[in-house]
């Protein structure tokens, strides 16, 4: 699956990323929600996908990710966002931002777990039987002793499966993530459970699969950092090689990227396409020299132009392969 990652996995990147293939499965950034319902707009605008059917262009579902503390409002939500056509709802309480945790949302309900099974059950009972509600958490908040009893009481509230990010809020994105942690959940639910966090390569992920005791993994900065990443654990899987993505097909899919933006104010236009660069840096020797190139530009014409540039120098001769 790919996770949802807030100002980064948006539509386009999820479309992106899908086209390469690899997923089952997508889940949106989270629509905070307060004390409200929200309009049809705030929907498509959170989701686009709503409008073919819940998928992606090339067909992978599409999940809808709430984030919030009011049980009643997240369920009045959670049956909209179905009723326009949302394939699953997703509930958000791993997200460690500060902003979000000093109002009461993500991970700060990791330290009151019986909140977490009401907004769950109340989800649960506002959207029809066969929809899914999925969740995602973290180990917990400071440490992981709440972590088994958290997911016990998410499994009695009718969540269809478990996401866990295998580090604590305190631990924000710091190295390792303690998979093996996970396993206790594992072993002691009967819905299926996910696992989530530094999963990098083919490597990181069986070693994940391994020490959690999980079959099914969710890619966030990895599936940036190697955009085929998810093919090549399905390869993995069924024991067969593939052509991994070359730098130059990285360089492709970046001007994509850059063109979903050319309507955005000028001083945003390249941010997308700059962050990006940042995660790609990890995988390929290219990004860095392309990145260094556009960091400082402003103007979309600009960024265009020096992808271009370096697009040429790699078709007369230039290695962009780390």
């Amino acid at each position: 699956m790919l996770a949802p990652m807030e100002g980064v996995t948006d539509f386009h990147m999820r479309r992106i990323l899908t086209a390469i293939g690899g997923y089952n499965r997508c889940v949106t950034e989270f629509l905070r929600v307060t004390d409200h319902l929200y309009p049809e707009r705030v929907f498509m605008r959170c989701c686009p996908e709503l409008a073919n059917e819940g998928c992606t262009t090339t067909g992978t579902p599409v999940y809808l990710q709430l984030l919030g503390s009011n049980p009643t409002a997240l369920a009045d939500n959670a049956r909209r966002a179905v009723a326009l056509g949302a394939p699953g709802i997703d509930l958000n309480f791993g997200c460690p931002a500060k902003t979000v945790n000093r109002h009461g949302g993500g991970s700060s309900l990791l330290r009151t777990p019986a909140i977490i099974q009401e907004i769950v059950t109340a989800v649960r009972q506002a959207v029809d039987s066969e929809i899914p509600v999925t969740v995602k958490i973290r180990l917990g908040f400071d440490d992981s002793s709440l972590l088994l009893h958290t997911a016990c009481l998410i499994e009695q509230a009718g969540a269809t499966e478990l996401c866990v990010h295998a580090r604590t809020r305190s631990d924000g994105y710091k190295p390792p993530a303690h998979w093996h942690e996970v396993e206790a959940v594992r072993n002691a639910l009967n819905i299926p459970v996910i696992i989530n966090g530094e999963i990098w390569n083919a490597r990181c992920s069986a070693s994940a699969q391994q020490d959690s005791g999980c079959y099914d993994v969710m890619l966030g900065r990895g599936a940036l950092s190697c955009p085929d990443l998810a093919v090549q654990l399905k390869s993995a899987e069924m024991n067969c090689s593939i052509a991994e993505l070359q730098w130059s097909d990285i360089v492709a899919l970046l001007q994509q990227l850059l063109e979903t933006a050319e309507h955005l104010p000028e001083k945003y236009a390249g941010n997308r396409t700059k962050q990006w660069l940042t995660y790609l840096r990890r995988q390929y020797a290219g990004a860095d020299d392309l990145f260094n190139r556009v960091k400082r530009l402003r103007k979309f014409e600009d960024m265009v132009r020096e992808i271009s540039l370096h697009e040429k120098g790699l078709k007369v001769g230039q290695s962009g392969i780390a």
